[in-house]
């Protein structure tokens, strides 16, 4: 549905989920009525509801697109680096790049996971799948940065990009990147010094 030739998104339907993507970042899920999405739109209620059958259906459209935007976004880098290791640097300076970027509010599923904490819930069901897949790429490039089990330390690194997301918001953005980029350099160093525990 709301799809045109070539499989590509309606131009209305583009513009509803670009609008609804902005004001629900910078504002939240539950505080945004639909009316405030149709007006900067400039949508009628009717073409809201021929692609998306209610406020939770837009706001799940919402994650899987910024969902496909990351993993797009971490292929890219990973393509960029010849070894996992600089891969995994390169990740952690993107993370600590949107901290300090304007108008950021945090993680958006991790947002999106304190408004809708019940686990069957469509929405929160999109973040684990989202985080889920994070942690399984994550994993993908420490199995191959020396030695230990691989998920252990990949669920490391979410913790502490989990860590400056919230706090980038709370206190110095800038601090908050240079000490999850140490977070980072511990981690990638404990993996290949012999003698240090790990996984």
């Amino acid at each position: 549905m709301g799809r045109t030739a070539g499989d590509r998104p309606s131009a209305a339907r583009s513009r509803l989920l670009g609008t609804a993507s902005r004001i629900f970042y910078s504002e939240g899920l539950h505080t945004v009525p639909v009316d405030r999405i149709l007006e900067e739109a400039d949508t009628t209620r009717a073409t809201f509801y021929r692609h998306f059958p209610g406020k939770e259906d837009l706001v799940v459209a919402y994650l899987q697109e910024a969902d496909r935007r990351l993993r797009e976004r971490l292929d890219e880098t990973r393509a960029a680096h010849g070894s996992a290791e600089d891969a995994l640097r390169a990740i952690g300076a993107d993370i600590a790049a949107d901290v300090q970027a304007p108008g950021f509010r945090g993680c958006a599923f991790l947002n999106a996971a304190a408004e809708y904490p019940d686990p069957t819930h469509p929405v929160h069901r999109q973040v684990v799948a989202h985080r889920e897949w994070f942690l399984g790429a994550l994993s993908d490039l420490f199995a191959q940065v020396g030695d230990g089990l691989a998920e252990p330390a990949a669920r490391h690194f979410v913790m502490l990009r989990d860590g400056a997301m919230a706090a980038g918001c709370l206190s110095d953005p800038v601090a908050v990147s240079r000490t999850f980029l140490d977070g980072v350099t511990g981690l990638l160093w404990s993996r290949t010094v012999p003698g240090v525990p790990r996984g």
